[in-house]
């Protein structure tokens, strides 16, 4: 090692061009600055965030009404008309619920379409997440650049809509509030949605499209943020994905397209208890709004209508740049890149540097490379699951030590690489050894350029390999500097997938690091192949790695602040009067086997409960529980009848106690015709007839404790066999329950119905007499003129403060 001394520079020089790339993908040290009041600041922006944040504000909580009228009397105090939009939407996935956009709107000097700064305001239920990142911080991006926009008084021809957006975390019933029924959606030509699915991280932008990209691209590119990180590698991949946020909606319901901007690192604490401002990075906030003050700006003046495109554009960000370029270059690239290698071939063949069987030599070492890293990690990561069952407790995939686990599997890919190159070749490698490398990739660019067109611009590092590979043709020389430059490209573009990719997928995924490790380190083989000791290389490596598992070793274990999860619900079966505790938990603590005893088992029935979740969670044990008198929901058959062969029937299910959540379920055979929800239709209804998969008809997540009212056709001669599902989400506090608070280090489970009490009972028709349901509000709009702060009175400021706390 003492004797390779250019090799210990090469090392230090990738390592100071990964700094820079890791380091300039978003601002740095950004908590502690003081910003004049014409520009975007954190520490204000971190002010709205302490204010929403304080407590769990999901749809239908009490909390979630006081961080409305916070937000309401925030966008006043900035000079802004402000309203409400309420009323029911049953969306596609499903979900039933009243939702409450706040809403408000800045006049333009032209007229034109309207620019929609979007961001929704409600946590997630039944997890106690504060909902810190997901998603206060894009409400207070919004309010601060705002508040940085008027202050700056920017002229601007385009009108501007903000809209916060409820129950987005409930199935985006905001959004289609706004788009189906609002006739504001008709004017918007673009929207920005900030989000989060994690507390830290770059935030990605990704665009929403009907159509092509090509002019989103242009004119993001002409908004010039300072620090852009995106790829058409991931617009192509969320393309072909079911995607889930609210500009979704405005895509698929309102034919808006739009840019969403989301942080995604630290995906453990995603729709947690640990959702709050202490885990929140700071530096996530700033990047945010390192987006929207240039892009307000720019868009607010600009030609909306320009967005619109057909075509779509090869796109990719660097350090400080933003580069693209159309998918019709992406075959003519790969035709001279191949081109290219194969002249540098045959020209190196006719001087006699280059031989058939030296260059398929070459594909040994770097095939075994390739495919031992891959092989090793996968399993690797699966023996890592064996010795940790606890893992399997963060249902996302992402453990606590995650990063810790990226380290160790990409310097033991490095040390296979190493090693493999060392056994073949224990001196240098010569020019033949770098065809196979650079043909691979060639071969890899050809599935790309007919199948995922997005990730043309992964041929850009490969032409700087031909150069590199070619000059040496040419020449015959060999000069390191020039070789580290040409290497430079593979380090900016490939490098950031990854880490990016288990963290936006998964740990499981660290097969797909290993193998993207390897084709990197075959990139630069004309330096790293030319390693003097490259065994010895290959041992630092691999103690490395081993340095990275034991400090995930030492960081495996639940603390504060790295809580386990876990999860119950008392059931009560009003069918058979009996109670159980079920739990989603496969490795059960001391606080769920209080409940549950040492040795629980399933009991019978328990499957029988189709709750969606989002990882397709099931309920794992069951223990007998304590009957407890809980009021039992009151079911009315206000109208059954028959008519030429048709069966319909209106039903009203009025909760007799506090209830936040009803789960309708029917057999699978039952065909529903016509079917309306509290007055609302399903979106998902084609010729009258709702499509469905399994048991599951609706969730009705419940605000002010209104009934649900549903009512439909069905074949008069079907058998009719519905089930309710009745939940609370106050286990914790509820009067007739005793329950030990849970320790320090364990937090509920997200995105499983958690912490509840419930009711199941069979929905049974009984002769009752006919009676009119209650009214089923139509949406209303409740407008606030905008007041300057000054002018409202001190007493009635006081009482809108002592409302507003949450």
């Amino acid at each position: 090692m003492k004797k390779d001394l250019s090799s210990i520079v090469s090392v230090l020089f990738f390592i100071a061009i990964l700094a820079l790339v890791y380091l300039s993908m978003m601002p740095q040290w950004t908590v502690n600055n003081d910003k004049p009041l014409a520009e975007f600041s954190t520490k204000r922006a971190l002010v709205h965030i302490k204010s929403i944040s304080q407590k769990p504000h999901f749809t239908g909580s009490e909390n979630h009404n006081k961080v409305a009228n916070y937000l309401r009397y925030e966008l006043i105090k900035l000079g802004l008309e402000t309203h409400f939009q309420d009323g029911y939407t049953l969306t596609d996935w499903g979900n039933l619920t009243k939702s409450k956009n706040i809403i408000a709107r800045i006049k333009g000097s032209q007229q034109g379409k309207a620019l929609l700064l979007l961001s929704h305001y409600d946590s997630a239920p039944h997890s106690a997440s504060h909902g810190a990142s997901d998603d206060a911080t894009g409400v207070a991006t919004i309010l601060e650049s705002m508040r940085a926009f008027l202050h700056n008084k920017t002229p601007h021809k385009n009108d501007i809509i903000i809209l916060f957006t409820d129950a987005e975390e409930l199935g985006l019933n905001g959004a289609s509030l706004f788009v189906s029924r609002h006739q504001w959606a008709k004017e918007i030509g673009l929207a920005l949605n900030f989000e989060a699915r994690g507390t830290s991280g770059p935030s990605y932008m990704l665009m929403e499209t009907n159509g092509g990209n090509a002019g989103m691209v242009k004119n993001f590119a002409a908004a010039n943020p300072t620090f852009p990180v995106s790829n058409s590698l991931m617009y192509s991949i969320y393309k072909m994905l079911p995607n889930d946020t609210d500009l979704t909606v405005f895509r698929e319901q309102g034919n808006i397209q739009g840019f969403n901007f989301a942080f995604i690192d630290g995906h453990y604490n995603y729709h947690t208890a640990q959702d709050d401002l202490q885990h929140l990075d700071s530096n996530s906030l700033a990047h945010q709004g390192s987006y929207l003050m240039p892009l307000l700006q720019y868009f607010s003046n600009a030609n909306l209508n320009s967005v619109q495109s057909s075509e779509d554009y090869v796109y990719f960000s660097i350090p400080f740049s933003f580069i693209s370029y159309p998918f019709s270059w992406v075959i003519p690239m790969l035709i001279i890149a191949f081109a290219l290698l194969l002249f540098f071939i045959f020209l190196g063949i006719a001087k006699r540097i280059l031989s058939v069987q030296k260059m398929l030599h070459g594909f040994i070492p770097f095939l075994g490379a390739l495919i031992s890293a891959g092989l090793i990690v996968f399993f690797g990561w699966k023996i890592v699951l064996q010795i940790y069952p606890q893992y399997s407790d963060l249902l996302n995939g992402f453990t606590y030590n995650g990063h810790s686990y990226i380290g160790a599997f990409v310097c033991l890919s490095i040390a296979i690489c190493f090693a493999f190159y060392r056994f073949f070749y224990p001196n240098r490698i010569s020019a033949n050894d770098f065809v196979a490398p650079i043909f691979i990739w060639l071969l890899i660019n050809i599935a790309i350029a007919f199948g995922l067109q997005g990730a043309g611009f992964l041929i850009i590092p490969v032409y700087f390999g031909i150069f590199m590979f070619g000059f040496y043709i040419l020449t015959q020389k060999y000069i390191p500097l020039l070789n580290l430059i040409f290497a430079v490209p593979a380090l900016l573009i490939i490098a950031p997938f990854i880490q990016m990719f288990p963290i936006g997928l998964g740990l499981k995924i660290l097969f797909g690091s290993a193998i993207l490790t390897a084709l990197c380190f075959g990139l630069l083989l004309p330096t790293l192949g030319n390693f003097v000791q490259k065994g010895s290389w290959s041992i630092l490596f691999l103690i490395a790695s081993v340095g990275f598992f034991i400090k995930a070793d030492a960081d495996s274990n639940y603390e504060k602040g790295k809580a386990k999860s876990n999860s119950l619900v008392y059931l009560y079966n009003a069918d058979t009067n009996k109670a159980k505790w079920l739990t989603y938990d496969k490795n059960l603590d001391i606080w769920t086997k209080k409940y549950l005893g040492e040795n629980p088992g399933l009991l019978k029935g328990s499957d029988d409960i189709p709750l969606f979740s989002k990882y397709n969670s099931q309920f794992t044990f069951a223990a007998p529980a304590p009957l407890k008198n809980i009021a039992q929901p009151t079911i009315d058959f206000l109208t059954d009848s028959i008519a030429e062969n048709q069966r319909y029937l209106k039903i009203r299910i009025s909760p007799n106690r506090k209830v936040n959540r009803y789960d309708i379920f029917a057999h699978e055979k039952m065909q529903f015709y016509n079917i309306k929800t509290n007055g609302v239709s399903h979106l998902e209804q084609k010729n009258r007839l709702l499509k469905r998969e399994g048991k599951k008809l609706l969730s009705y997540y419940v605000v002010d404790n209104d009934p649900l009212v549903l009512e439909f056709n069905m074949d008069a001669s079907a058998v009719f066999d519905m089930q309710l599902l009745e939940s609370s989400f106050d286990l914790m506090d509820n009067p007739l329950f005793t329950m030990e608070k849970r320790a320090d280090w364990m937090m509920p489970t997200p995105f499983v119905l958690n912490d509840a009490v419930a009711i199941q009972k069979t929905i049974k028709p009984s002769p009752v007499a006919i009676q009119s349901p209650s009214a089923i509000a139509e949406p209303k709009v409740y407008k606030a003129k905008p007041i300057p702060v000054k002018a409202v009175h001190d007493r009635e400021l006081k009482t809108v403060i002592d409302t507003t706390k949450a």
